[in-house]
């Protein structure tokens, strides 16, 4: 089983900008972005929707402290958002830091 505290290594790293902007990429998908100066987050799978891409996704969250889960049900994706709503996955999708 992964380990869901800090962001596995595997085809994955973390892109920090000068910004504050961090994106946390998973081969060649970004598929967690935040820039907490701003307020936002962006969840992306690229259409890959596997176990791993949702990990890396929960992973970033937790290490980050961001706030927000995804999981599945049914086959569905769905995203805890930081408020607590939950709400459908939908790819390059943007949210409130909370």
């Amino acid at each position: 089983m992964s380990q869901q505290g800090t962001i596995g290594s595997h085809k994955t790293k973390i892109v920090r900008c000068e910004n504050g902007a961090v994106g946390v990429w998973y081969h060649a998908t970004m598929v967690v972005g935040f820039d907490l100066n701003e307020g936002f987050i962006r969840l992306d799978s690229d259409g890959c929707r596997t176990a791993t891409t949702k990990t890396r996704m929960n992973q970033a969250s937790s290490q980050f402290r961001l706030g927000f889960s995804v999981f599945q049900k049914n086959w569905d994706w769905f995203v805890t958002l930081p408020t607590g709503e939950t709400v459908p996955f939908e790819d390059r999708m943007k949210f409130d830091v909370g």
